[in-house]
């Protein structure tokens, strides 16, 4: 599982180099070839190609109408785009998302489980900051058996 948290930066011309402790378990279980989006533009999401594959299989299922599935088509079709990683671990982050995500210098890049999450170091910090980990989440997860 990809877990923790590791400081990146993104080059000038927009590559991350994804961090060894990532990039080791990354190549052992999926390869060198990702799909690289996001939701809202503000973060950066890195899915192993596999893992974003399997998503799509669940998302073909469903009705073509379905509205929940349009609008996260709609934004991790706009922000993404194949990746294929260099041979230092490199990957290209797409322009677009490069620009709303505010993509260079110094990133925090986290695993979350499947895949990993990069964001601008300052703009994670003020959303752990508007987020607070409160008495109803410590529930939540109880509830779930964590």
């Amino acid at each position: 599982m990809l877990r923790g948290h590791c400081p990146a930066t993104v080059d000038g011309k927009g590559r991350l180099k994804i961090p060894v402790l990532f990039k080791t378990f990354l190549d052992e279980n999926f390869g060198v070839d990702f799909y690289v989006t996001s939701i809202d533009g503000q973060f950066v999401r890195i899915y192993p190609f596999p893992v974003w594959r399997d998503i799509e299989e669940k998302l073909k299922t469903q009705p073509s109408m379905n509205k929940a599935v349009k609008k996260f088509l709609d934004r991790t079709n706009y922000f993404g785009q194949m990746a294929h990683a260099d041979s230092q671990g490199r990957i290209l982050i797409p322009a677009a998302l490069r620009d709303s995500a505010a993509m260079q210098g110094e990133v925090a890049v986290l695993g979350y489980l499947k895949y990993l999450e990069v964001w601008n170091k300052q703009r994670y910090l003020e959303h752990l900051e508007r987020e607070p980990f409160t008495e109803e989440d410590e529930k939540a997860l109880s509830d779930l058996g964590i």
